[in-house]
């Protein structure tokens, strides 16, 4: 399979790894194609990095909502109990 990339795309081996990092290269991605000054294959090097990105930072969230807890309190102070996961959910972890 040949992949085109971008000359100034992310390498995958270097792709962001915090959600923050990738939401600042998505907002670089969307000012690139937003200028409308891409060759059509440079285009679709940073649509695809883009897609890449979001998936990447939608894992990023699931992970971030399993592991939010919430704070109960109790008569010796807090202490922290797993978010229950919603009703209509199927999949218990």
């Amino acid at each position: 399979m040949n992949t085109f990339m971008a000359p100034s795309a992310t390498p995958p081996n270097t792709e962001p790894v915090k959600f923050d990092e990738i939401l600042a290269r998505l907002r670089v991605l969307v000012e690139r194609l937003e200028g409308g000054n891409l060759p059509l294959e440079e285009g679709l090097g940073c649509f695809e990095e883009g897609m890449r990105l979001c998936g990447r930072g939608a894992q990023l969230l699931d992970q971030a909502e399993k592991r939010v807890e919430v704070l109960l309190a109790t008569g010796d102070g807090l202490r922290t109990a797993p978010l229950a996961p919603p009703a209509d959910r199927e999949d218990n972890e």
